[in-house]
């Protein structure tokens, strides 16, 4: 979103929802969807959606979602964001990096025994949370060989003191008629109208559910899409 006017929870929310609407993604094939089947996590041994309580033996309901949008302003164009989330995946994590574009001529890059990687910028919403970020280092010593290395900072760390649950923060902004962190009906409708663009395709193609692993980070198909472009997902 772009910075607001002021920070009252009308203007916070007005720029939230001009991000929605310029939310798009290019077509049906920038968009996966998976349902978990058996696993293990932990070491311990998990059962497929399919054989939890209560779900239909044959149910076609996604537990994985993968895409690829974009937004349509100044400030976005032709900046791909890339989502994921699911359930059953190796661990609960919550992060958004943010990759910068390469040295249009990196002058180490042939010296360096490590080829360079463009600098992140990591937000680590939670369990953890913080920012991390990945920046290219001369390693000590005779010759340039760089390496990436990764500054840190936690809340908790830095801080030395415990930060409320979510639904504290929410409950207590209740309480005060803070309406900044709540969502406007008018967001709610942008949201639902970019997911009714990219379920509206699943309706023709019953896929051949579950197509991965509970413990796995999704189906093949998500890093088929990002392989396309010559990326890969994050693994930490």
């Amino acid at each position: 979103m772009e910075p607001p006017i002021d920070f009252t929870a009308t203007s916070v929310r007005n720029e939230k929802v001009k991000v929605l609407k310029a939310l798009h993604t290019p077509g049906a094939k920038h968009v996966v969807r998976g349902q978990y089947g058996p696993g293990h996590i932990e070491g311990e041994d998990v059962p497929g959606y399919r054989e939890e309580e209560g779900v239909d033996s044959s149910s076609q309901t996604e537990t994985f979602v993968a895409a690829k949008l974009f937004v349509n302003n100044w400030r976005w164009a032709d900046t791909p964001f890339y989502i994921r989330t699911g359930k059953r995946l190796p661990r609960r994590e919550t992060t958004i990096a943010i990759q910068f574009k390469r040295a249009p001529h990196p002058p180490f890059e042939l010296d360096s025994a490590d080829a360079l990687r463009p600098n992140v910028l990591v937000v680590h919403i939670q369990p953890d949370e913080g920012v991390s970020v990945g920046i290219g280092a001369k390693v000590p010593g005779q010759g340039m060989t760089i390496r990436t290395v990764n500054m840190d900072f936690l809340y908790g760390g830095a801080f030395r003191t415990g930060l409320p649950e979510a639904y504290e923060r929410l409950i207590l902004d209740c309480m005060l008629g803070d309406a900044t962190l709540f969502t406007r009906a008018d967001e709610v409708e942008e949201q639902w109208a970019l997911v009714d663009t990219m379920v509206a395709p699943w309706k023709r193609d019953m896929p051949g559910f579950p197509n991965y692993a509970a413990g796995t980070w999704g189906p093949p198909a998500a890093d088929e899409l990002m392989h396309r472009d010559g990326r890969s997902w994050r693994r930490h």
